[in-house]
């Protein structure tokens, strides 16, 4: 019969006590890689947050170079890098401090999963365990890949679009550092969050808050959505859309196909349990 760690009988004091050191060492982790970032400020500012808006960044260029092979001028994304201002006598120093801590939670992420994952780790059987083995990988994969997906397709197009708007040719945009910032940082984060959907469902299948079933019949739901948020943030133009959309609906069909697994496993474990 599987059993359960010993730690899993621990109190409730007890877990409370283990759960506040897992706690310590992720924000002590994200304490260490804020500090580095606050540091090496001209590396995070200038070569990684600021860089999407200038015509040389890697996707710029290349979307630019594709729209001239295709004879499509809206591909040229951020060919006129716009200003940025500060209004705030402390807005500088204060956007500093927050990239730094944004900066160490993206950075430690892996660490801050992995905490989490050794305090749920006891109160899982071992074929629970077995099945979930990889999860710290899987889910630090993900996030690394939706976080690069977010800060070399979606912040370009996001920051082209947004910074480029105008109600009027009287109006002229003048970027706040903040602002700025709070778009690229906001974007990056939740892109790395929204990879983490296969992940996501697997844990909701397990505990019966999902299933196929569930997904297939929302998927035209989740489609339109998706291809609503790319609308918003993407140039007017068909490629664009679909270069953000495809990963998304990639990312659904693949929760679809773990949910199933899932629920497949599931079945063949009870059905050992009732013949034994």
């Amino acid at each position: 019969m599987a059993k359960r760690d010993s730690k899993a009988e621990m109190s409730f004091l007890e877990h409370l006590e283990e759960l506040r050191w897992h706690l310590i060492r992720s924000f002590a982790a994200i304490l260490i890689l804020a500090i580095v970032a606050f540091i090496f400020n001209e590396i995070v500012f200038d070569v990684i947050i600021l860089a999407p808006k200038n015509p040389d960044f890697f996707t710029n260029r290349m979307l630019c170079a594709l729209g001239h092979v295709v004879n499509v001028p809206a591909l040229c994304i951020n060919s006129r890098p716009f200003q940025i201002i500060n209004i705030n006598m402390a807005g500088q120093f204060s956007t500093h401090i927050m990239v730094s801590v944004i900066a160490g939670i993206i950075a430690a992420f892996p660490y801050i999963f992995y905490e989490f994952w050794m305090f749920f780790k006891p109160a899982l059987y071992e074929k629970e365990k077995s099945v979930a083995r990889g999860a710290v990988f899987y889910s630090s994969t993900l996030f690394a890949l939706g976080v690069l997906f977010g800060y070399y397709v979606i912040v370009p197009l996001s920051v082209h679009f947004l910074g480029s708007y105008s109600v009027s040719a009287e109006v002229e945009n003048q970027i706040n550092l903040i602002s700025y910032i709070s778009t690229v940082s906001s974007v990056t984060l939740a892109s790395g969050l929204i990879f983490e959907l296969p992940v996501l469902v697997f844990f909701l299948t397990k505990v019966g808050l999902v299933t196929p079933e569930f997904l297939k019949r929302y998927r035209r739901h989740a489609i339109i959505l998706i291809l609503v948020l790319a609308a918003i943030i993407t140039p007017p133009d068909v490629f664009s859309q679909i270069l953000v959309c495809f990963p998304l609906i990639f990312l659904y069909e693949i929760g679809i196909n773990i949910s199933r697994r899932v629920l497949r496993r599931e079945e063949a474990r009870m059905k050992e349990n009732e013949e034994a």
